[in-house]
């Protein structure tokens, strides 16, 4: 980096620094070379935070490395100043967030921004704590229904660089597991990771941990513990005193030493995918950790993704999964609409109903039983869409063309700006009476406290959701991921078309996801454990969901996949934006004669002519080949100072 010559000297080896400039700039994304003052020689380490002086302004950066020499043949800027001594930013960290930002075409000083948790510099002054006793190995015997489990703990446990996709059963434990897995890396002296969706799955396993390898053992890294608690936590890592961590998506970065095991559960969940460019997924951070530091991985789910069923049948990962008659003893009865005459014989309206015989019946046996019962639906509030009773279409305000809801009990009210519509009259047909689209939680919960009077029904719709429920019976309407840990005696899956119907590459797959989750909680079949799903038995996830087989599901789905060309059998890349900044891209992109543009089409929710996508389709084995375009895609853009922005995403998740 060329710049004005400062009076300081240089009196000592490794006397340039090479910096990471934090800056937005995508044709800038390469280190940048200054000189190391005297005074500053002994705390400009790699790893530290600097202040450099950048195109005339003063800039934070991440000092990477300090080398003898430059390779710049112009004169070198000096460094400004170390903020701080801490060596914050480990070699393998950096070296993750470069491999990260290549795969995903943005700058490396992005994905720094998601790694590193901002500096506080009250909580970096106070002493290191002493590091954690290294625990016992525990017995693990929960692992021995899984014929593979206990080879992968002993590989754990030994330090190998095992990769395994692990199939829950109906009714584990599976946190008490996910801890037994972790205490072992612990017990060999390794760090160990467990990566999860929200904060009550990270409570759970973190109890998990602490019960079996006391509480000092292992820390919790999440957003919601605040600056200093969550830096103080991290330090904590980052220093050698905690090497068990938990945490959601942001704690796939942790530094942890010496890392032996990688645990990601549940990938299918949208909360694993980071909504800030470069928009990284746990499951792509944790597989690039595997590769550069050589860690266990497991990935660890009710259902099973097609991504993680692709590195099944490529031979990177291995299952481990129990035996057919295992998960059968395990799982609850399910019974789907449909599924023989008999039952179309006993309520000739149950295709129709909402709410059909069969799930009344499941629901009354568990409440005889003194037992819970789950009532799953997909969305919260009251009615969440409305549409017209004669011709079905989406009713809408007068004022601004926003969509009706029932937001409480009462006339149809504008969820956009609030306008009550007391007289609606279609615009279409000239119909003046609405019906539900979609019926929320709530609504769902004073339908059924009608339905069951006397039976104490709590509901995830509004307020705090309740982690548990007190035994006995009970109803529990909630929405998916937020149902109460309980042991249930039937379980009532509603409004299956809301999940399946989705314009969404995922959503067979999705739906799935979360019908397995609440399934699982249910007894088995054997203690009169009972699913209803209110969907057609022939679809695929259905059968499934039935059969108690993610895995043959999986395996369809990314048949299905390939045949049409869709991710995870190839890479595809979504480019958002203006028409004229699309029309640019697919101009000046140079791209492999293998590649596929599709679109550019409207993204829905946008004005028309406002913005659109573009998608861009390789065969997998140009997958870096198409991340190196886009990455100088975007370099030139910002060479260039475009004016209209580019959203550039590799592998979106959603895809419709």
């Amino acid at each position: 980096m060329s710049g004005k010559q400062c009076h300081n000297t240089v009196c000592h080896s490794r006397a340039v620094a090479r910096v990471c400039v934090d800056t937005p700039l995508a044709h800038l994304d390469r280190p940048f070379d200054y000189l190391v003052p005297a005074e500053l020689d002994e705390t400009a380490a790699p790893g530290v935070r600097v202040r450099v002086r950048f195109a005339g302004r003063l800039v934070d950066g991440w000092l990477l490395a300090r080398v003898e020499r430059s390779d710049h043949n112009g004169e070198l800027a000096w460094l400004d100043r170390v903020v701080s001594a801490e060596q914050a930013l480990s070699p393998q960290i950096a070296a993750l967030a470069r491999a990260v930002a290549d795969r995903c075409a943005g700058p490396m000083s992005d994905v720094l921004r998601l790694a590193v948790p901002p500096r506080h510099a009250r909580t970096e002054a106070e002493p290191a704590a002493p590091p954690a006793a290294r625990p016992p190995r525990p017995a693990a015997d929960g692992w021995e229904r899984y014929p593979r489990g206990p080879a992968f703990l002993d590989a754990v446990h030994l330090g190998r660089a095992a990769h395994a996709c692990w199939q829950v059963v109906p009714g584990e434990d599976w946190a008490a597991r996910l801890a037994e897995a972790a205490v072992t890396a612990a017990a060999a002296g390794r760090g160990a990771l467990l990566v999860l969706p929200d904060h009550r799955d990270t409570a759970r396993v973190h109890a998990a941990v602490s019960a079996l390898a006391g509480p000092d053992a292992v820390v919790t890294l999440a957003a919601e513990a605040g600056p200093a608690k969550r830096y103080r936590r991290w330090l904590a890592v980052r220093r050698g005193a905690v090497r068990i961590v938990v945490g959601t998506r942001a704690a796939a970065f942790a530094p942890v030493m010496d890392l032996g095991l990688m645990v990601l559960w549940d990938d299918g969940d949208d909360l694993h995918a980071e909504p800030r460019a470069p928009y990284p997924h746990s499951r792509l951070v944790l597989g690039q950790r595997a590769v550069l530091e050589g860690g266990a991985l497991l990935v660890a789910g009710y259902a099973r993704t097609a991504e993680t069923q692709l590195s099944i049948e490529t031979g990177w990962a291995h299952e481990i999964v129990a035996a057919r008659d295992v998960v059968r003893a395990a799982a609850p009865r399910v019974t789907a609409i449909g599924e023989d005459d008999t039952q179309l014989a006993r309520d000739p309206a149950a295709r129709a109903a909402r709410l059909p015989a069969v799930a009344f019946e499941a629901a009354r046996a568990a409440l005889s039983r003194d037992q819970p019962v789950l009532v799953q639906v997909p969305r919260r509030g009251y009615v969440p869409a409305l549409a017209c009773q004669q011709c079905r279409a989406m009713a809408r305000c007068r004022r601004c063309a926003g969509p009706l809801a029932l937001l409480k009990a009462g006339p149809a009210t504008c969820r956009w700006c609030g306008t009550i519509e007391a007289g609606y009259r279609c615009p279409t047909c000239g119909g003046g009476r609405l019906r539900a689209m979609v019926i929320g939680a709530r609504r769902t919960a004073e339908e059924l406290g009608c339905a069951f009077p006397g039976v104490p029904l709590y509901t995830s719709a509004g307020g705090e959701v309740p982690t548990s429920i007190p035994p006995g019976r009970s109803l529990v309407i909630a929405t998916p991921g937020a149902e109460p840990l309980a042991r249930y005696g039937a379980a009532l899956l509603l409004d299956a078309a809301a999940l399946l119907a989705r314009p969404d590459l995922r959503a067979a797959e999705e739906a799935l996801r979360r019908w397995m989750a609440a399934a699982a909680m249910v007894r088995p079949a054997a203690d009169g454990g009972r699913v209803v799903v209110v969907a057609e038995a022939s679809l695929g996830a259905v059968q499934a969901l039935i059969r108690w087989d993610p895995a043959g599901h999986a395996a369809a789905e990314l048949a299905a996949r390939a045949e049409v060309g869709f991710p995870p059998a190839t890479r595809m890349a979504a480019l958002d934006g203006a028409p004229a900044a699309l029309a640019d891209a697919a101009e000046s992109l140079g791209l492999l004669p293998e590649a596929v543009l599709l679109g550019p089409v409207p993204i829905p929710g946008e004005a028309e002519g406002e913005r659109e996508r573009l998608l861009i389709r390789v065969p997998r084995s140009d997958g870096s080949a198409l991340a190196s375009a886009l990455a100088a895609l975007q370099a030139g853009r910002s060479a260039r100072k475009a004016q209209h922005p580019l959203r550039i995403q590799l592998d979106p998740q959603q895809l419709g």
